[in-house]
């Protein structure tokens, strides 16, 4: 839960909100505040049918790829199996894992749909990514220094962090990540740097590694094991073994391309320590909108981004139930247009292109800034603002 003050405003505001006074963003807040509290009072048994029916879509997808790959020394078996089995990872990990592990479901109060007990189709533990994803990427979204998620502390993804050699790596590496994302994200969950700084202790490092462990051994044996096992009785264990494994680059291709869109394309803000001292609630609800984008496109598109192509919105309200984002973007949108404030969405395609050539710019050394005699000796205005003693705000 993030600090933040209940009036007055930060040091320094972003340049795209600067325009703003404490009253505007109280305000905006107010408004915010509003919609969520709308949204969670109108929750109800629509809501929890169309959750249970995307499990129940994405449990039959899954079975059905499965039991499809046992015969897969047929091409057209092979294929099919794939694609369902790829299907269902999807929906599994963008829908349903990553929504009820937000607590969107919570409210429900059924223990097989709930962030405390479910445990997702992905490599890393669902505790270890609701710590570095629900309490600090959410709550400190895009201030570099505290939000680790801006390159994943290996990759260079914005011009204020610092140029290092291995930078020039960039594209390789992004590269590499992409089919194999969830363990890219699996050993960034270790938080191995904050270990080598002496902010994690080594015992917490190895209650994670054991955790890390046990969680391989179940996705190995479940992908890798069991259904080529089984496979093989009917002569397609190979293929059964190349069909879950493309099935899951498939499905770690298409998170990492939905995640780039939704933090790195043109028109998405990072901030500075400085931006976020005396922050009110109006305050991080801007910084959640400026630091995200969205993606246009089908209602279809949306189900398989998990509606995070309604990133925005996701940010703003984490909590809210994914199927609720839709109708949530039109009045955040509507708000953003009275405040004067850029409500960035675009495209798959062009937001995947913004991405890497972001990735692929980054990774070069910038360029020295020449400036004139004059410029030289200027001291540039500041905008400083007075702040409160900051106060603990109610649940975001």
């Amino acid at each position: 839960m993030p600090i933040i003050g209940s009036r007055g405003g930060p040091s320094v505001r972003p340049a795209a909100a600067a325009h703003l006074s404490d009253a505007d963003v109280e305000r905006l807040g107010q408004e915010l505040d509003a919609l969520r509290d709308r949204i969670i009072a109108s929750r109800g048994a629509k809501d929890a049918a169309y959750i249970r029916r995307v499990i129940k879509v994405q449990r039959t997808l899954e079975l059905a790829g499965r039991a499809t790959l046992l015969f897969s020394r047929k091409r057209s078996a092979l294929i099919a199996g794939t694609a369902m089995l790829s299907i269902a990872k999807i929906l599994e990990n963008m829908e349903i894992g990553h929504n009820v592990l937000h607590g969107q479901w919570d409210w429900m109060r059924d223990p097989d749909i709930h962030s405390t007990t479910w445990e997702w189709d992905f490599v890393t533990p669902a505790a270890a990514w609701k710590h570095t994803h629900n309490d600090l990427h959410h709550t400190w979204t895009n201030v570099i220094g505290k939000d680790k998620d801006v390159g994943y502390s290996t990759l260079r993804m914005s011009e204020d962090q610092p140029w290092q050699p291995h930078n020039i790596l960039n594209p390789v590496i992004n590269l590499v990540l992409a089919p194999f994302f969830e363990w890219g994200i699996a050993i960034y969950d270790l938080e191995l740097e904050a270990w080598q700084e002496g902010e994690k202790s080594t015992e917490a490092v190895k209650g994670d590694l054991k955790s890390l462990g046990r969680k391989i051994l179940h996705q190995a044996t479940k992908d890798y094991v069991a259904t080529p096992g089984a496979a093989a009785l009917f002569g397609s264990g190979k293929e059964a073994l190349i069909g879950t494994f493309v099935a899951n680059a498939i499905r770690n291709v298409w998170a990492h391309s939905v995640i780039f869109c939704g933090h790195f394309p043109d028109g998405v803000d990072v901030f500075t320590e400085e931006m976020i001292e005396g922050e009110t609630r109006g305050d991080w609800y801007i910084r959640q909108m400026l630091g995200s984008g969205n993606i246009s496109g089908s209602k279809l598109m949306h189900l398989m981004t998990g509606n995070l192509s309604h990133q925005i919105e996701h940010h703003c309200f984490p909590d809210l139930p994914s199927n609720r984002y839709g109708e949530v973007a039109v009045e955040v949108r509507e708000i953003c247009r009275r405040y004067g404030l850029p409500y960035t969405t675009g495209p798959l395609p062009r937001q995947v292109y913004q991405a890497w050539a972001k990735v692929f710019r980054l990774a070069l050394p910038p360029r020295a800034k020449r400036l004139s005699k004059p410029a030289l000796n200027q001291t540039p205005p500041s905008v400083r603002r007075s702040s409160p003693l900051p106060m603990v705000a109610h649940g975001l």
